[in-house]
């Protein structure tokens, strides 16, 4: 009988060293599931930062879109605040020629207001 409780020992206890090993194994993955589960994590971080690259690719869009319209606002009222000050320059010509000739009509007016000035003294000397 020692034989046999000796081979019956040797067996259990060679089964549960397997069991153990088998346990071990298990809980250890191998290194090919280790880079897929490595892999798989990569695929959905690159997921989330396609997702936000894409969320921060159209709100640069949507900012340049609203930049395009405020430049053309800027542009319309600069070419209006041309407009303006070109037809201000005309105004300021016009008026300018208009001084010269009322000054030239004043200095005329006192050029004869002396004449007449001048003719009523001597007619008033020739009495």
């Amino acid at each position: 009988m020692k034989v046999e409780l000796l081979v019956r020992r040797g067996v259990l206890t060679f089964a549960l060293a397997g069991l153990l090993a088998a346990g071990a194994y298990a809980q250890d993955p191998n290194p090919q599931q280790q880079d897929m589960q490595s892999d798989k994590k990569d695929i959905r971080q690159d997921k989330k930062d396609l997702a936000k690259d894409r969320f921060d690719r159209h709100a640069d869009q949507r900012d340049i879109n609203h930049d395009k319209v405020d430049l053309a606002k800027d542009r319309r009222d600069r070419n209006a605040d041309q407009r303006d000050l070109n037809r201000d320059k005309r105004d300021l010509a016009k008026d300018r020629k208009d001084r010269r000739k009322d000054q030239r009509d004043i200095n005329k007016d006192k050029r004869d207001l002396h004449k007449d000035r001048k003719d009523l003294r001597a007619d008033r000397r020739h009495r």
